[in-house]
């Protein structure tokens, strides 16, 4: 007897077992645009910053690109600039096999590596974005990250981190959970899509609060940091370096 269950936009998933692969991938833009509000706004904030920290010959990562849509989109946004070379990372298989095939052959500058951040290392850069990944990444091995990416920034270099962020406290928590769940309603998505996703992510997604996201920046060496975009339980941080 299959435990797959559905989560809306094609995907199916399983308790405590969700997957940035298989069918998820090739549904994966139009089922997080969906899910996460402003995303396509998140996008086109990075693509701005960026232009204050890639210059010529800059390296640029995305820290899981998963289809590769704002790596690429990194690159158009900063055409003007000499010599500069944007990597995405990203652990899945699949959504890297996705962004070569459907993505990269387009732009010269941009590549994409199957590469586990917590494990590989990195070469100096000027900009390092991590859209809603580092909450993915187990609590224990998180700082350890963060502290990588500090260190492999130069000097004048960012950070922009978007997470999902627990709120301060358990009242605030239940307000914006309940706000959630009806922006996600508005989606289209049924309670039953909602509660298998959310089943599906347990032990998976990790989010940490707004403070708590801070003092990881903080106790890299960051000491420039601010909020950039901020909607319910979804906040973008820049950090630089």
């Amino acid at each position: 007897m299959s435990n797959k269950k559905q989560a809306g936009d094609n995907i199916q998933t399983e308790d405590s077992n969700w997957k940035f692969k298989g069918e998820a991938v090739k549904n994966f833009n139009n089922h997080v645009k969906k899910s996460v509000p402003l995303y396509e706004e998140g996008h086109e904030i990075i693509c701005n910053l960026s232009k204050f920290f890639v210059k010529d010959n800059s390296l640029v990562y995305e820290i899981g690109s998963s289809t590769g849509v704002l790596t690429c989109r990194l690159s158009a946004a900063n055409s003007g600039k000499k010599n500069t070379l944007f990597v995405g990372l990203d652990i899945e298989k699949d959504m890297v096999s996705y962004a070569k095939q459907n993505l990269s052959k387009n732009y010269k500058n941009v590549s994409f590596q199957i590469n586990d951040i917590a494990l590989c290392d990195i070469d100096k850069s000027d900009l390092i974005v991590c859209y809603y990944t580092i909450q993915f990444i187990p609590p224990s091995q998180r700082q350890e990250v963060i502290d990588k990416l500090y260190n492999s920034l130069n000097w004048g270099g960012a950070l922009i981190m978007f997470e999902k962020v627990r709120a301060p406290d358990a009242r605030f928590q239940d307000i914006i959970n309940t706000l959630y769940f009806d922006y996600k309603l508005k989606q289209g998505y049924s309670g039953e899509n909602i509660i298998n996703k959310m089943m599906s992510l347990k032990g998976v997604l990790e989010p940490f609060s707004t403070q708590g996201n801070i003092d990881l920046l903080k106790r890299s060496g960051f000491v420039d940091i601010t909020t950039i975009q901020k909607i319910l339980s979804f906040e973008g941080f820049l950090a630089i370096k």
